[in-house]
């Protein structure tokens, strides 16, 4: 059986060129980077050419650059250690109903703190509105965050609008970016961000290793007491054969993006034709327009996410329903709640297919085709 991996917002495969890379600098290159000697020299020299790669990506500084452990902890260091590093100036955060657990989690910590949050709500298609931003900013406000790009729907938020709205305040500006980097074309100076949070293994890097750009002259609480590395935001020893991984897969995300993009397109609409041609009953769940290429979330009436993920999972194809599994039960995507309510059909039965690395047309529409097959059995 030909098993088709269609879950590449959830992580994507290493890039056969970056493993190379990462080896390279295991066996070539092991000192410290924070020691004086040669070794140490060699390493340095390493993290910062990476650094620099990664910096331009996103048109920042190469001093703007915080290495993390991933998204999950960049997240944390923007919301706790900025609210931390500002608690004088207010204690009130604006955040989305959507956003990724790292986010939301971070924010509910904060609440128990003393903190309030403000959680704006999406509409049908999982968009906030910058107007609705613009009304929940109060004098004491510190802090806003907004994810780029949805990793349950794809649906992108206004970005610009937002940022352009927030200038003018003191509040902060942080986007959760992991699962719109590499896709979109990012300039945090255009944006008006102040803080953006990237993991590497959704870009064909490695795990366990992200970046939080933090704007040059904010302040930062760190979340980890130790050395001085980071230029004191984030103590411990940098895995340089990671972050070497990370900058060669930037490298090729830069190269790519334009092919990519065009690609995951013809994918979309390939299956959905297969969808049509099969007289299939469905929905897309997110933006009609603003939506990432690679992620396409689609409920199918009469049937149940558990059933289907097992189905899916036996004809070959992963896939996710972007819910979590606990105890053999599966609760109801938060996101899909937030666009449609918590009694809609479509937080039960809805399936996310995501696109990228080695997945090719012919794969996509063979595996459009045997979910056609399922959905009918299982409809029946």
């Amino acid at each position: 059986m030909n098993r088709m991996y269609l879950d590449h917002a959830a992580t994507s495969p290493m890039h056969p060129a970056v493993i190379d890379k990462m080896m390279s600098v295991m066996q070539k290159d092991f000192g410290n980077p924070s020691s004086i000697h040669a070794y140490g020299r060699e390493a340095r020299h390493i993290l910062d050419q990476s650094r620099t790669v990664i910096a331009d990506s996103i048109g920042a500084a190469q001093n703007e650059i915080i290495f993390t452990s991933g998204g999950t902890e960049a997240d944390n260091m923007a919301l706790i250690g900025t609210a931390e590093a500002y608690s004088s100036r207010g204690k009130h955060i604006i955040t989305t109903e959507i956003e990724h657990h790292a986010v939301l989690h971070a924010a509910h910590y904060l609440e128990k703190r003393g903190f309030e949050v403000t959680y704006l709500s999406v509409d049908a298609e999982g968009r906030i509105s910058a107007e609705d931003v613009k009304a929940a900013l109060r004098e004491d406000t510190i802090l806003v965050s907004v994810m780029y790009g949805n990793n349950e729907v794809g649906s992108v938020q206004p970005i610009a609008e937002i940022g352009e709205i927030v200038k003018g305040h003191q509040a902060y500006f942080h986007t959760d970016a992991v699962q719109a980097y590499g896709l979109v074309q990012i300039d945090v100076k255009e944006l008006n961000v102040d803080l953006l949070s990237v993991s590497a293994h959704k870009i064909n890097g490695p795990k366990g290793i992200g970046f939080l750009y933090m704007r040059d002259g904010l302040k930062l609480q760190s979340r980890s007491i130790g050395g001085e590395q980071e230029r004191k935001r984030r103590a411990g020893t940098e895995s340089v054969p990671a972050i070497a991984g990370f900058a060669e897969a930037v490298k090729m995300m830069e190269a790519d993006r334009s092919k990519k993009v065009k690609q995951y397109g013809e994918f979309k609409d390939a299956m959905l034709d297969v969808f049509n041609r099969s007289g299939l009953q469905y929905e897309v769940n997110g933006a009609s327009g603003q939506t990432l290429p690679h992620v396409l979330n689609v409920s199918f009436p009469g049937t149940n996410v558990e059933s289907m993920l097992v189905n899916m999972d036996l004809a070959g194809i992963a896939v996710s329903s972007g819910s979590a599994c606990t105890a053999g039960s599966i609760e109801p995507s938060h996101v899909l709640v937030a666009m449609f309510g918590k009694g809609s059909e479509r937080t039960k039965n809805s399936i996310r297919f995501s696109f990228g690395l080695n997945n090719t047309l012919e794969e996509v529409t063979e595996a459009a085709e045997k979910t056609a097959t399922i959905v009918s059995r299982l409809v029946d």
